[in-house]
């Protein structure tokens, strides 16, 4: 059974870390924890029941409650399973350079390598000029989807 346990925004990895230690210690049937960025002020317990995480997180300073019933598994497998960057992203969306020295600018993908997981944009901004620069996937974030050719229409007009 998996359990969520709410804990200080920020102390999510101190308090997986203080409570494996304390259930490996007591011998409590703890089989895993599992902390994820995407999620913040919660970290998920595998445990045999919920008398277990009770006492596993008991006394943890940053451990505020478990929350009611369990979890189910599919609620808590998408933050297991990572997908690459570049599956989410596709020709014409437009995106924010989140990393490297253009960074805060909006840009519009033109052209994608999935092998390679880099893609080439086309900086929205005034002031650059439209050369097509090719980044790693990573380096981007979607903020609209598809919508490039007529948001660059709307501005114009």
């Amino acid at each position: 059974m998996i359990f969520a346990i709410r804990t200080t925004s920020g102390q999510e990895m101190t308090v997986a870390e203080v409570l494996t230690s304390k259930a490996a210690m007591k011998k409590l049937p703890v089989f895993s924890v599992l902390v994820s960025d995407a999620i913040k002020g919660y970290i998920f317990v595998e445990a045999s029941g919920p008398h277990v995480v009770d006492e596993a997180i008991s006394g943890i300073k940053h451990a505020r409650a478990k929350t009611r019933g369990s979890v189910p598994l599919s609620s808590v497998e998408r933050f297991i399973v990572t997908r690459p960057t570049i599956d989410e992203l596709s020709e014409s969306d437009l995106v924010e350079v989140i990393a490297g020295p253009f960074r805060g600018l909006r840009a519009k993908i033109t052209h994608m390598d999935k092998v390679k997981e880099e893609v080439t944009i086309e900086l929205l901004e005034e002031g650059f000029a439209t050369l097509p620069i090719t980044v790693h996937a990573d380096y981007v974030r979607r903020t609209a989807k598809g919508k490039g050719e007529e948001h660059e229409r709307e501005e114009t007009d």
